[in-house]
């Protein structure tokens, strides 16, 4: 699966070669993987409900909410209309959202903690709660991590204590409306039904002694405005008073009468003028005739009838001339009465216009304080009728808020919801027991299955060889010969087959058996494949060919003589240092110490005379070589050999390491016959869920196996 999901392998109709296939997703076999961990899927849902379930009835502790509705009265009727002094809530949104911040605001809650006394409350205060001997500070002071708390104030108790009953509180908004709902969620169900209600209900009187003490300032306010307005009116009144008394008394009436009069008395003088002028003009005529002595010019200028009459009648020219001189006379006087008159006139003028800008200044003046004062009184009489509007409004304040229903005791826990946190346990064991079981396929990176060995390498798997169960390799080998039905024994048996029908036509004579790391069973499964060959009546010769550890005397009762650096010196035959392990019935050439690198020993035209050498005597050659990853005799000793056997340890070797052995031999130019998949556990097959699908440690071998 794990191929499948990150990059999948498919192998070419020619061996050893590998092709991509596309970057997808296997759906079917990653339900087939967590199918195969359904158990573990199971175990993990059935832990998670356990745990809930222990939380649910014996951890937590019952939560009961209590619900107290409010109703905000947007449109409120006054007894008296008080609009100017105290007006009621709009009821828009910002005003609802500015009420639901009054109702959770700390100064609300402050009264709510001091009425109900819940600093004395262990749920609100945790200084009254008995500390657990195995809390995590009770441990850290008992091994000295940190110093005893010390005791808080009481502002700080109290402000611990608001800061959990806020936690307890929460306020909403029923939408579209002016609802607001107080939840408190307490242990103790009466205890949060008289939070809710206790809260409504300071929440009201908060807002009716807000409007008391809004009113009350008002009313202050009102007086002290009243007050001087009051002296103010009575200074504007005396001024009044004392200018009209100063001031002759004037009034628009007069002063119009007397602008009148100075306007008559302009025209009389004006008239007087023009007289005066006529005068003074009709005397200088006369006197200019009198000086030319014509009687006729004379009579002409005075323009007398009696004159003119005289003069008509022939009377005598002294007394024409002696009435020419009373005219005279008498224009004289009428001049100086005219001139008399004139001055007196203007003198009048002069003076009646004086009054009349000296009234006109009085009379503004007048008006101005009479103005002042009227202003005076109308804001007195104006906030002498609120002062006495909002004095009456205090016996009568209304709430802007209304509780619609209180909160009643609740019957039953609102927390925890056992069937919810069960439901929800199960859920998250679930999705943990699907995440573990995906996460171990993805982290697996070894291989399980011959599938998986083939699609990774492009090889095919010859053999798949179940975990013997000794532990010492000698005892293995004695295990196989003991129980010739046993699964491994047929597993052993199913390698041998395949490696002689993985060529019909020349079926291998010489094989290498090798690994990536050791510790991968390949020396195990070289005695027990030759172990097997022998059982078929075959020469099979065991070559130790890992001559740098050299374990075959140690597990396998071989004495320490000469060896496989003894045949290939020259210094003695190979029938000489072969050693015949009789239980088993092969022969065993083991390897020896040298001073000569192990690969320069490997390449050398005598060991490959050697090889020559030993296929005309045995039927079957086995040689076990040194991992590949580590030292490069395997690939040295691959040149010589018809067959090469990889063993890959079960669910252990990673696949990297598989890869890059295989991409060596094939840098060397062989490439690997088969791989055989050992050690492989029956019981973790199961586990995984191959159990019942593959090869000799299937469930299906019991009918035939003997172990």
């Amino acid at each position: 699966m794990k191929d499948e999901m990150r990059r999948g392998w498919a192998i070419s109709s020619r061996p050893g070669e590998r092709i991509q296939e596309d970057d997808d997703i296997d759906l079917l076999e990653l339900a087939r993987t967590i199918w195969r961990g359904k158990l573990w899927i199971l175990l993990a849902t059935l832990l998670a409900i356990f745990i809930g379930g222990y939380y649910a009835y014996r951890i937590a502790v019952p939560m009961f909410t209590a619900k107290s509705v409010v109703a905000l009265e947007n449109r409120q009727s006054q007894f008296v209309d008080l609009q100017n002094v105290m007006s009621g809530l709009s009821g828009d949104q910002a005003t609802i959202n500015t009420e639901i911040e009054v109702l959770r605001s700390r100064g609300l809650v402050e009264q709510l903690v001091g009425r109900m006394n819940l600093t004395e409350d262990p749920e609100f205060n945790a200084q009254l709660r008995v500390p657990s001997a195995f809390s995590r500070r009770s441990i850290m002071q008992a091994i000295g991590l940190v110093d005893a708390p010390a005791t808080p104030s009481a502002q700080q108790v109290l402000n611990a204590t608001i800061d959990r009953v806020l936690e307890a509180v929460s306020i909403s908004n029923v939408r579209s409306s002016y609802v607001f709902v107080i939840t408190v969620i307490t242990s103790d169900p009466l205890k949060s039904a008289e939070i809710a209600n206790t809260l409504a209900e300071l929440y009201i009187l908060d807002q009716i002694e807000f409007k008391f003490q809004a009113t009350e300032q008002a009313t202050v306010w009102l007086s002290d405005r009243v007050s001087t307005l009051k002296s103010e009116l009575e200074t504007a009144d005396a001024r009044v008073k004392s200018f009209a008394a100063e001031t002759r008394l004037v009034s628009a009436d007069a002063l119009d009468a007397l602008n009148r009069q100075v306007k008559d008395t302009r025209d009389r003088l004006a008239s007087l003028e023009t007289s005066t002028s006529l005068l003074d003009a009709r005397l200088t005529a006369f006197g200019l005739a009198r000086d030319s002595g014509d009687i006729d010019e004379m009579v002409r200028l005075a323009d007398d009838v009696t004159l003119t009459r005289l003069a008509n009648t022939g009377a005598t020219e002294d007394t024409i001339l002696a009435r020419l001189e009373l005219l005279r006379v008498r224009t004289e006087e009428d001049l100086a009465r005219a001139n008399a008159q004139r001055a007196s006139l203007a003198a009048s003028v002069a003076q009646l216009e004086a009054d009349y800008d000296q009234q006109s200044k009085d009379l503004v003046t007048l008006q101005q304080l009479q103005r002042e004062a009227e202003a005076n009184r109308l804001l007195y009489e104006y906030f002498l009728s609120r002062m006495k509007e909002t004095a009456a409004q205090e016996g009568i304040q209304q709430p802007d808020s209304r509780v619609i229903s209180k909160a009643a005791e609740p019957g039953t826990a609102s927390a925890p919801r056992k069937s919810r946190i069960l439901a929800l346990s199960g859920l998250i064991g679930l999705l943990i027991g699907t995440a573990a079981v995906l996460f171990r396929e993805m982290a697996q990176n070894g291989f399980r299955t011959a599938e998986d060995v083939e699609a990774a390498t492009g090889h095919t798997v010859l053999g798949q060889i179940p975990r013997i169960p000794k532990r010492d390799r000698g005892e293995a080998i004695d295990y196989l010969i003991d129980n010739p039905t046993s699964a491994a024994a047929e597993a052993v048996r199913n390698l041998r087959t395949s490696l002689v029908l993985s060529n019909i036509d020349k079926p291998p004579q010489v094989f290498l058996a090798t690994s990536c790391v050791p510790g991968e069973g390949k020396t195990t499964t070289s005695f027990a494949l030759a172990q097997n060959f022998s059982g078929m009546g075959k020469r099979v010769l065991l070559v130790e060919g890992d001559i740098r550890r050299r374990v075959f005397s140690e597990h396998y009762g071989l004495r320490n003589a000469d060896g496989l650096i003894a045949v290939l010196s020259g210094k003695r035959d190979l029938q000489e240092c072969v050693q015949r392990l009789g239980r088993v019935g092969i022969d065993v050439l083991i390897g020896e110490d040298t001073s000569v690198n192990a690969a320069d020993v490997f390449s050398s035209n005598r060991f490959q005379e050697f090889i020559d050498d030993a296929r005309a005597i045995y039927d079957v050659i086995i040689i076990d070589t040194p991992p590949v990853l580590v030292v490069p005799d395997a690939r040295i000793i691959a040149q010589a050999v018809d067959a090469i056997l990889f063993t890959v340890k079960w669910d252990d070797t990673p696949r990297h390491q598989v890869n890059e052995a295989i991409r060596l031999f094939e840098t060397a130019g062989r490439a690997v016959t088969g791989i055989v998949l050992t050690q492989i556990d029956a019981k973790g097959m199961k586990r995984y869920g191959y159990g019942d699908r593959y090869g000799a440690y299937s469930t299906y071998g019991s009918k035939y196996y003997t172990d």
